[in-house]
């Protein structure tokens, strides 16, 4: 590896962000959720899958992005595959807030990227 990507390598440290789900709680209490920030890698695995993801995201693109971020406490993921189906019978007003904040300023960076 060269001696600048060593120098990022040694200076990433994702930040994991913490989202409250009241909908899908339990007992009164919501649903908390991690994530670290969307990587490149990640995007670019979206974008395949899910055509001008940015521009356009798709229902099926932010139940995807979910299951790639959605993390519990300890950093392991709480979603598999198989909760797709659960995932997309969930009011688009949840799945979209949700995925929201699993992308961080993702939207942002578009806005931008147009200017």
């Amino acid at each position: 590896m060269s001696k600048i990507g060593d120098q990022i390598r040694s200076n990433t440290e994702l930040e994991r962000t913490k989202i409250s789900v009241e909908e899908w709680g339990q007992d009164g209490e919501p649903l908390v959720l991690f994530s670290t920030p969307l990587l490149a890698g990640e995007f670019s695995r979206l974008q395949k899958k899910h055509k001008d993801f940015i521009n356009n995201p798709s229902v099926d693109g932010l139940v995807d992005l979910i299951i790639m971020k959605a993390q519990d406490a300890e950093g392991e993921k709480v979603f598999d595959i198989e909760d797709r189906p659960i995932l997309l019978r969930q009011p688009i007003g949840v799945v979209t807030s949700v995925a929201t904040a699993l992308m961080g300023n993702l939207f942002d960076l578009d806005e931008t990227a147009k200017n």
